[in-house]
Formats: structure tokens, C-alpha cells, sequence
């Protein structure tokens, strides 16, 4: 599916038909995948042309092609369909009154998101959102959360990956390794999390445990008792602690490297990611200037990308 010489980073591009640049910047640096916005959607024929012509570069009618299409006040589709009663918290909340009724509809839901993307050649969500809502925290958060109890983020949480799974849609659990005690908006400021690592263990950290999605986004959160000096996703111990404790055995990708919470310059935030154990860079904003920055600054995939990425053509093959 992947071969060998594409590099460790996923980007988006700027609008609704590729620039003979991007065209350029995609054949020289082939990033292991694309990630679509609002911007890039205008009608479901255009979308189909323009997935469909990024296809087209790399010959691949399975290369990874990415939304954040989570219901709610997080979607990219709403030219197509009005999903915006449908949050996290919707379902939460059906799942505790009528569990029944939670699964008729949830699977009802996911399987039609699911068929808008596979039409649109989009083949990866970036769903579940597993942080815990939280009432005084930020509301970055807040109705993107199933529920304030961790294990119906939990049960929620996998169902959405199996039941994406089985309609032939990859997930990215997020944002790893939990971002529900934040109190900024990490996309303008750096959250500091206060709490120790024993609390965060039992609590935050908990519905990520045990997830079979093959990707995970990481949180730009710093966890001041765990490591003071580096964020999330630039931090060995936070990547260190999602393999051992948490036991994602998936691909961990950054957040939006270009996120205001990060103020390192762009090259070294690139590297910082990788040497903390990140397996993709993201980078959302299609201005190719940076793009360039980050495609230089990653890697070559190596082995276990290459073998993350065959598990998961077999779910959206």
C-alpha cells in the first residue's frame, strides 16, 4: 500500500483542486498521507476529483486520506449533511438512558458518516474524541466528549473504532493520553496539566487503554508531575508512558504541528517529535513554504510504519 520512500508526515493542501506546486511538492516528498478540511470541500463531485487526483499521484486507490468528521461543531461535511445535533454528548447521554436505543442509532449514524467518506475517497476519521468532559475546564473539549465518566468514553470510544472499522473507515483516537483537564485552547496556548501521574493514570488516561484503532493523535498538553519540560507530543516520557502503560500498539501521530501551543520554531518542532517517539507529523494549514520545512524534517517511513500501514489496508482495503 505505502512503498518504501514516502516520509513520516501527513499535510493538507490549500483548496479544492491541487496546484501544479502541491502536484510538485507530492511527488518529490510523498508524505505518507493527506488530510482534508472545509476548505478542500465544495461539492461531492469536486471532492471525489480531488481525492481521486491525489490517488492518482501516488497510484495508490488506498493512500490514507484523512477528515476530522466528528458530528457536531467538529465537521468538515456540512455542505453535505447537517450532522450538527450529533455530538459526542448526544450519544453519551442516549448511551446512559437507552442503551438499546444508543446502539440502533449509533450504528445507524456511523454506518452513513462512513458511506459519505468511502464515496468521497476518504478512508480515515479522526474519531474517537476519548478526553473526559469536564464542567470547569475549557470547552475545547466539553461537547466533543461522550460523558464525564471515564468508562462510557471508554465503551463508546471502542465501539466508534469497531463500527468504523467494519463500515471500511480507519480511526485516530484522540488527543493521546487525555486533554480534559485543560484550561486553554492548546490550538492559541499551551495547557498545563497539574496533576500527578497515579491520577492521571486512573482517570485521563484510562479510555485509551485497550483501543483498536491503528492511530492516535497526540494532545499538545503539558503534564508539569510527569515532564516539566517538554510537551506531549515532544516528550520521551509521555510517548514512553503511551506504549507501556497505556499500550497503544498503533502509529502515534502529532497533533497540528502548527498549533499555537508550540513555539519552537517549525524544523525543530518537526525533529523534537520524531525523537520523542511520534511516528507522523501532521501539519494542517497547506501553506507549502512550511510544508516544505516539515516534509525536509521528516524521515523516510521506516519498518513498523510499514507494517501499521498493511494492518490498516486490510480495514479500508
Amino acid at each position: 500500500m505505502i512503498i518504501k520512500n514516502h516520509r513520516s508526515f501527513i499535510c493538507g493542501v490549500k483548496g479544492k483542486v491541487l496546484s501544479k506546486k502541491e502536484i510538485e511538492f507530492l511527488k518529490k516528498y510523498k508524505p505518507w498521507g493527506i488530510i482534508l478540511f472545509k476548505r478542500n470541500v465544495g461539492s461531492i463531485k469536486q471532492t471525489i476529483n480531488l481525492t481521486n487526483s491525489i490517488k492518482k499521484i501516488f497510484n495508490n486507490k488506498n493512500y490514507p486520506i484523512m477528515v476530522d468528521e466528528e458530528g457536531g461543531r467538529v465537521s468538515r461535511l456540512r455542505k453535505f449533511i447537517d450532522n450538527s445535533i450529533f455530538t459526542a454528548e448526544y450519544f453519551g447521554n442516549l448511551y446512559k438512558k437507552n442503551i438499546n436505543k444508543f446502539d440502533v442509532y449509533y450504528s445507524v449514524y456511523v454506518k452513513q458518516i462512513a458511506y459519505l467518506l468511502r464515496l468521497l475517497g476518504i478512508n480515515i476519521n479522526t474519531v474517537p474524541v476519548l478526553d473526559i468532559k469536564r464542567k470547569k475546564f475549557h470547552k475545547i473539549v466539553d461537547d466533543r466528549s461522550f460523558s464525564t465518566d471515564k468508562k462510557i468514553v471508554s465503551k463508546i470510544g471502542e465501539r466508534c473504532i469497531k463500527l468504523f472499522h467494519s463500515n471500511r473507515v480507519a480511526t485516530v483516537i484522540k488527543h493521546i493520553p487525555g486533554h480534559g483537564l485543560a484550561k486553554v485552547d492548546s490550538h492559541k496556548n499551551l495547557p498545563r496539566i497539574t496533576r500527578n501521574e497515579q491520577y492521571l493514570i486512573k482517570n485521563d488516561f484510562y479510555p485509551f487503554k485497550n483501543k483498536s484503532s491503528l492511530l492516535a493523535m497526540t494532545g499538545h498538553l503539558l503534564f508539569e508531575k510527569i515532564d516539566p519540560e517538554n510537551n506531549a507530543t515532544h516528550s520521551k516520557k509521555i510517548n514512553k508512558l503511551i506504549r507501556n502503560k497505556i499500550k497503544f500498539k498503533g502509529l502515534i501521530m502529532t497533533d497540528d504541528i502548527s498549533m499555537k501551543a508550540i513555539k519552537d520554531k517549525l524544523a525543530i518542532s518537526v525533529k523534537k517529535s520524531f525523537l520523542a517517539g511520534c511516528n507522523l507529523v501532521l501539519h494542517c494549514n497547506g501553506n507549502l513554504s512550511e510544508m516544505k520545512i516539515v516534509a525536509q524534517n521528516s524521515p523516510k517511513i521506516n519498518q513498523f510504519i510499514i507494517k501499521k500501514t498493511s494492518q490498516l489496508l486490510k480495514i479500508i482495503g
